[in-house]
């Protein structure tokens, strides 16, 4: 009776016809280790992982995207006109190129064009985003967003005009549906779950997460609705401690019961726009040291058969990171999902959970509470 009960639950979830199927796809860095470009790549295009959550500065370092591997399909417009973007809790606005782009990152992707859209209004007002490799400018304008059979009607969005450098000429999406804060948008603009809250599209309000691991399918956001099947182990709801990005406080992080991090406690952003699990650099060295690694994260592969899991506590509760997670395997070479790097904020430390720490948890985004929930696969 009760598996019955399960496989109707789950149906149901399904029936709403508001889950986005996530490819996972060939990585930045693996296209570009491919063709002999990556280290002349990083030569060229330092970056900070941070810029993206210093305060007051719209910012987005694409370069979070290099290992990112899961893109989603959006149509915009009337027909529609389809685009990959990656679904990015840690920002806030919608932008796609557009055919007024000239840069050669436009040229190699999908490109909106407002003419052929019976439903666009155009506006007077510009989008300015800064990277760490330049500056996407555009103009912001107006139709009919389709998601996951969602259509949001008067959807307000970036039209990119210019696009920073060659990084977007070898990415494999064509742009980025923020689904953080209003309170973070650039230009003011309204992000498109907000709407959807807005126009009564979604059930509840909330939306979550599951990201597959290695190169098993079956990736997704789901708009509104919780899956059942994936919360079998029951769900520990966090309470968020700022509405702007999903920022969470956490406890301590140990290992082997033993905190080695975040002793006194710190901020941490649930990011699934970042690849890695972003760590400040006083606690990276700690945790290289500690778990045996180089400066730079790498390991013998051999030596992780024997690493520990690191463990977050957060809202009084334990929420293990096992070494399969964390470890990176690529070409025969093994290295930490985990990078350095420091914000400034306020609340101290700041951590950022991406999808190294994602795939280990269906996450719930509850606007409705202002909660995270996780719950372990």
């Amino acid at each position: 009776m009760k598996l019955l009960l399960l496989l109707v639950l789950v149906g149901l979830a399904q029936g709403f016809q508001t889950r986005v199927p996530l490819r996972k796809m060939k990585s930045l860095r693996q296209r570009l280790r491919e063709q002999g470009l990556l280290e002349s790549y990083l030569e060229q295009h330092p970056y900070n992982l941070a810029a993206k959550y210093f305060p007051g500065i719209t910012v987005e370092p694409l370069e979070n995207y290099m290992d990112d591997e899961y893109f989603g399909t959006i149509s915009i417009g009337t027909p529609p006109q389809e685009f990959t973007v990656v679904f990015d809790t840690g920002s806030s606005n919608l932008w796609v190129p557009s055919v007024f782009c000239s840069s050669p990152a436009c040229r190699n992707h999908n490109r909106f064009n407002p003419t052929e859209s019976s439903t666009f209004l155009s506006t007077n007002e510009t989008l300015f985003i800064a990277y760490g490799t330049g500056s996407m400018t555009g103009v912001l304008g107006y139709d009919t967003v389709n998601v996951a059979g969602i259509s949001v009607r008067n959807q307000i969005f970036g039209l990119a005009e210019t696009e920073p450098g060659d990084f977007f000429y070898y990415s494999p999406f064509d742009g980025i549906l923020g689904l953080a804060f209003p309170s973070i948008a650039s230009s003011g603009a309204t992000p498109v779950f907000d709407n959807m809250m807005m126009e009564n599209l979604v059930d509840s309000h909330l939306f979550s997460v599951y990201l597959s691991r290695d190169d098993k399918g079956g990736s997704f956001v789901l708009f509104g609705a919780i899956d059942p099947y994936y919360t079998t182990k029951g769900i520990s709801w966090i309470p968020l401690s700022a509405e702007t990005y999903w920022q969470i406080t956490m406890e301590s992080v140990s290992v082997s019961g033993t905190p080695v991090a975040c002793s006194s406690g710190c901020q941490a952003i649930v990011d699934t726009g970042t690849s890695l699990l972003a760590v400040p650099m006083r606690a990276f060295r700690t945790l290289m040291k500690h778990l045996g690694a180089s400066s730079s994260g790498e390991i013998s592969c051999e030596a992780t058969k024997n690493l520990p899991s690191l463990i977050f506590h957060i809202n009084g509760q334990e929420f293990p990171l096992l070494p399969r997670a964390y470890v990176v395997k690529s070409n025969g070479y093994c290295s930490l999902g985990l990078q350095g790097m420091d914000v400034p904020t306020e609340e101290g430390e700041l951590w950022i959970l991406g999808d190294v720490f994602i795939r280990e948890y269906y996450v719930i985004f509850d606007r409705a509470n202002n909660k995270v929930g996780l719950s372990q696969l």
